[in-house]
């Protein structure tokens, strides 16, 4: 039973999936358009990437980010690659993609696998010490529940008190869950359990098989998520946590990370960003001008 149940869940989440992939592909592509007038400048003087092909370390399972193209498993479609694709198309740069899990993202950058990581992955201080990032979206999440939230779920709070989160491995919800348990245990409650996985899928189909309760994550992926299965799960809540989705850059290539930095600002004042945001659905909140955050 358990195995039908995830096949035909499956299903219904490759479905709007390929919804949502579609609106992305039959809109106006703006990484395709011509690069903003300031480009040129930039090609002067960070003459060092013209021309170069780089690897863009992704994880391609976050639907209107990052996903595998629906007819071409070789390819990848969302917000993410689109953005890399204006700034390289900026700096004079192609991107090629390297898929690995989302607690590879960083090991793969740091160990020379890849040149840089534009995958939805939240700029925090502790992972500013394996790289640079440059900040470009603010952070809302949503809190993911079955159908009528029967633990009555509110928060990332004491209304998680013996609940089973389901969690992407290296995330940043997993301390915020984990940091409850002490609480729980003064109010004298059992303390959530968590469940941890490779994929936002796998992390959703963990509630529509009853192993899971809960999965906090990106409000966008949870109203996908939502709009995926509206008879099985609902949002409870979004949330505000103290974070910026951010790119992720080697810690020794200072110039490169001033490159791209100097890129995005162009690519959003010739409005792409907000462009891209429409084009894959996104909220257009998330919106923020860049910033450069390091261990320091």
């Amino acid at each position: 039973m358990q195995t039908r149940l995830f096949t035909k869940a499956r299903r219904a989440w490759l479905v709007a999936l390929g919804a949502i992939i579609a609106a992305g592909l039959l809109a106006p592509v703006g990484a395709q358009a011509a690069a903003p007038a300031g480009c040129a400048a930039l090609k002067e003087k960070y003459p060092d990437w013209k021309g170069k092909t780089l690897v863009n370390a992704i994880n391609p399972h976050t639907p209107g980010y990052e996903s595998i193209h629906p007819k071409d498993p070789s390819k990848y479609v969302g917000f993410d690659i689109d953005l890399g694709e204006a700034i390289g198309d900026c700096l004079g740069f192609k991107l090629t993609y390297k898929p690995v899990t989302f607690a590879a993202l960083l090991t793969t950058l740091a160990s020379g696998q890849a040149d840089i990581v534009i995958s939805d992955i939240y700029a925090t201080k502790e992972r500013a010490k394996a790289a640079d990032f440059i900040t470009y979206s603010k952070v809302f999440d949503g809190v993911l529940v079955a159908k009528g939230n029967p633990k009555g779920i509110n928060g990332i709070n004491l209304s998680m008190c013996g609940a089973a989160a389901a969690e992407n491995t290296g995330y940043v919800e997993v301390p915020l869950i984990q940091d409850l348990g002490p609480q729980c245990k003064a109010a004298g409650k059992p303390e959530p359990t968590l469940q941890l996985y490779d994929n936002n899928a796998n992390c959703i189909q963990a509630i529509l098989a009853g192993r899971a309760d809960t999965y906090v994550n990106d409000v966008n992926t949870v109203d996908q998520a939502v709009k995926a299965y509206p008879d099985k799960l609902e949002k409870a809540i979004a949330v505000t946590i103290p974070y910026s989705v951010g790119i992720a850059v080697p810690k020794d290539k200072p110039k490169f990370r001033d490159a791209v930095m100097a890129a995005l600002i162009e690519v959003q004042k010739a409005g792409i960003h907000q462009e891209l945001l429409k084009k894959w659905e996104l909220d257009p909140a998330n919106f923020k001008e860049p910033d450069i955050l390091t261990a320091d």
